[in-house]
């Protein structure tokens, strides 16, 4: 299972990336695989300003629907648009080309509520 070590992480299985105050956010190769054949990732909230916890979208996989809950607070700057005609990159490249969103951080403390590497592997059992 690929856990990057650059990468910070959420009880939720999101990954996040953070680049300046942009965060690059995503779901983790557990839970792609936990969810099987993405079929469609809809996220309705593109240039809205939500807070952490929030759901920003949704990732339709062929046995179940889940919830993407924002793992920091800010305003939706970017979706990853090849997602709508490719939601596989997901399952493919979870890490790369399956991102989902990215974020304008409006409050840079909240990343140190996030999860470690170390923590995230605690949590899945890897």
């Amino acid at each position: 299972m690929n856990i990057p070590s650059d990468l910070k992480y959420t009880k939720d299985h999101e990954w996040v990336k953070i680049e300046g105050d942009v965060a690059t956010i995503g779901i983790t190769d557990f839970a792609q695989s936990e969810l099987g054949d993405i079929v469609y990732v809809e996220v309705e909230t593109l240039d809205e300003t939500l807070e952490a916890d929030e759901i920003f979208g949704t990732v339709e996989a062929v046995k179940t629907v889940s919830d993407l809950f924002l793992p920091l607070s800010g305003e939706i700057i970017e979706f990853n648009e090849s997602l709508e005609n490719e939601p596989e990159k997901v399952n493919s490249d979870p890490y790369g080309d399956g991102w989902m969103i990215k974020l304008k951080c409006s409050d840079l403390s909240q990343v140190d509520t996030l999860m470690s590497v170390d923590d995230y592997k605690t949590l899945i059992g890897a």
